[in-house]
């Protein structure tokens, strides 16, 4: 079963390892200095009212990150 999509498509609750990040420069560095690095575990615990940003938990801190960031993250969906 192929459960891969991408970060801002999770909804509350679901949980996913990540994948690949399509992201460079000081950001993938801000994100892998979170935690959020290839075959990390992350769950979404919250999303704003328009659905951006989202709040993840990564590496046991909730971290809330914006929709143009996490589009480029791709993740494998636990079941």
């Amino acid at each position: 079963m192929n459960n891969i999509t991408d970060l801002c498509s999770l909804k509350e609750g679901e949980r996913c390892y990540v994948k690949a990040l399509d992201i460079g420069g000081g950001m993938r560095s801000r994100l892998s200095e979170l935690g959020l690095i290839e075959g990390a575990y992350v769950e979404c615990v919250q999303r704003s009212a328009f659905g951006d940003p989202a709040a993840y938990l990564i590496c046991g801190a909730v971290i809330a990150l914006r929709k143009a960031d996490t589009s480029r993250i791709m993740v494998n969906v636990i079941a």
